[in-house]
């Protein structure tokens, strides 16, 4: 409960719609629980009395009821769906915002899946849980309670003989709120690994398809798939009881007053209008158990999926700004030292993925880095824009720590090309111009042009202005890291990353590559992460990375006389061996 109460503050923009939802119930509720009444009063004082014009004036009355409850009824439906859309707009708005706030490392530890369940799933239920509580959720408690008092008012004594029964129906009412709680909790984890085994799966049909692992993995999702549906089919089993039981108690209290008002009736202590009305006041009243019940697995689903949204909003992003964090100052220049860094990911604190980096790129360099798979060379450029922070040491722009400096300003100052290219839906001008909206045409040609995209771009079918499909699935593994560079490019960034960012292209395509980045990096201080050994040449320091540490670092030159490694990558890659380099 207290997990959906942690929520209510996205409720206050919707304070007079809300209440306005609960005048509207109320009306409708009083004017439910006046029919009973009038019902005794066409049968005592109308039909028995053989008086027709009090049965028809009785009549008339509730018609006009019956009409005026109709248009109040319609008024909270459409208040509370107003209430409960704008409340999940709102919630879905603030869940993103919150994910758009996670580092790096957040992320990591969060399955894609699970996130799309409670940005779409959860959110979904906590708006229908806010629309039921404002039409049945209040009614039913309102039109039991009422009806209650109006059975002790029309016969105090029948009244007393149910209060052992309500007991009971209590009693079993909440003994099926309290189990359905854990239930729809674990439905929704089970729903969690459904999504996340889908999304895997559809995110990489082709590699699917390519390993022949289609059986395995319809194994796979088979499995996921049967969990999900028997957690459902226990929860379904667990309300279908809920019913027949409630049903039965209300079966109960009906003969129970059909025979004790029928003795009273005989006896001349109550009328039969008084007992007609006493049993519509009950059917009334029990009537709104099953809605009660369904509000009760309502609130069960709402509190499991609150407390995960919650589980969102309470996430702390391993990277965030100080409070006092100033910007980072402009040069023309940057120079990035660092000082003994090392680095882990969280959660993996034994395993050091960089260890004692001390590194100084001066301003207008040019650092290549190479090593084997695993060395940490992603890693080391990783923590320039601060995506992780170090374990240990510190890393420098202009004498500037990058955790004291707001990130925004640092990420402002650094273009980046990642490891894995991801375009998205739109056109191939809004992806070069994703992180420059404002750029021209003749700009994002420009970029498109250094990056050796433009060509290929004006072959597609519609040119700039071709769609690309989600992933970018309608181009090549080049095509799409070009666009990566080009969008990087654009935005003259005084910091370029290019982090093996020209693995799928071939190497006539990336010599031109380099050949047009090297008017572009004029100026500014670049980190290139290659596998290549031809695309580093040119660089004016190159890192050696060998198990998380410096092995080496030099020019080309130099670590082809004093760099093992570098030798051995040299020789392997482009095969002419070590003496032919250095008579070049």
């Amino acid at each position: 409960m207290k997990q959906v109460f942690r929520l209510l503050p996205f409720l206050k923009p919707y304070k007079k719609k809300s209440a306005l939802a609960l005048l509207f119930l109320i009306i409708v509720v009083l004017l439910d629980l006046a029919i009973p009444r009038l019902v005794q009063r066409i049968i005592d004082q109308g039909i028995l009395a053989g008086n027709l014009q009090v049965v028809w004036q009785t009549f008339v009355l509730m018609l006009a009821i019956s009409a005026a409850d109709t248009l109040f009824a319609i008024g909270n439906n459409n208040t509370s769906v107003q209430v409960g859309e704008g409340l999940a707009r709102d919630l879905r708005e603030a869940l993103f915002l919150k994910i758009q706030s996670f580092s790096f490392g957040n992320l990591d530890r969060m399955k894609t899946g699970q996130l799309m369940v409670r940005l779409s799933s959860d959110s979904s239920v906590i708006q229908r849980l806010v629309q039921i509580s404002l039409r049945i959720g209040t009614r039913a408690p309102l039109v039991m309670i009422g009806s209650i008092i109006l059975m002790f008012h029309t016969d105090r004594s029948l009244a007393l003989s149910l209060v052992p029964l309500l007991l009971v129906t209590g009693v079993i009412l909440v003994f099926f709120v309290v189990k359905m709680g854990p239930l729809f909790l674990t439905m929704q984890q089970k729903l969690d690994w459904l999504n996340t085994v889908l999304q895997e799966n559809i995110a990489g049909v082709r590699v699917v398809k390519a390993f022949v692992r289609a059986e395995g993995e319809a194994a796979r999702f088979e499995g996921a798939n049967e969990d999900f549906t028997q957690r459902n089919i226990r929860v379904m089993e667990f309300m279908s009881t809920m019913g027949p039981a409630l049903s039965l108690c209300v079966n109960a209290g009906i003969v129970a007053i059909i025979w004790f008002g029928g003795l009273r009736v005989m006896s001349g202590s109550t009328t039969t209008g008084q007992v007609v009305a006493f049993i519509n006041y009950l059917q009334t009243g029990l009537g709104t158990l099953m809605p009660m019940i369904n509000l009760a697995n309502i609130w069960a689903a709402g509190i499991a999926s609150a407390g995960r949204l919650n589980e969102i909003f309470d996430t702390v992003p391993e990277v965030r700004d100080a409070a006092d964090a100033p910007a980072l100052p402009e040069t023309a220049l940057p120079q990035i030292v660092f000082e003994d860094v090392s680095f882990h990911y969280n959660g993996f604190a034994g395993t050091t993925v960089l260890e004692g980096i001390d590194l100084t790129a001066e301003p207008g360099q040019t650092v290549a880095i190479l090593g084997a798979t695993g060395a940490g060379k992603s890693s080391l450029v990783n923590l320039i824009p601060r995506f992780y922070d170090v374990a240990a040491g510190r890393i420098l722009i202009d004498g500037e720590d990058v955790r004291t400096v707001q990130q925004d300003s640092l990420l402002a100052r650094i273009g980046v090309v990642p490891q894995e290219t991801v375009l998205f839906s739109g056109t191939v001008r809004d992806n070069i111009r994703y992180g420059r909206p404002d750029a021209t045409d003749e700009e994002v040609t420009a970029a498109a042009r250094a990056a050796q995209a433009h060509d290929f771009i004006l072959a597609l079918p519609e040119g700039y202005d071709t769609h690309v499909e989600a992933r970018g699935v309608n181009l090549s593994g080049g095509q799409k890291q070009r666009i990566a560079i080009a969008r990087a490019l654009l935005t003259r960034p005084d910091i370029l990353i290019l982090d093996d960012s020209t693995s799928a292209v071939d190497v006539e395509t990336e010599t031109k590559i380099q050949a047009a980045l090297e008017t572009w990096m004029h100026g500014r201080t670049a980190f290139v992460v290659a596998q290549r050994i031809s695309t580093v040449l040119k660089a004016d320091k190159i890192l050696v990375i060998d198990q998380g540490r410096i092995a080496a670092q030099g020019t080309h030159r130099e670590l082809l006389q004093s760099s093992p490694i570098y030798q051995e990558i040299y020789a392997s890659q482009l095969g002419n061996g070590v003496n032919g380099a250095n008579g070049a």
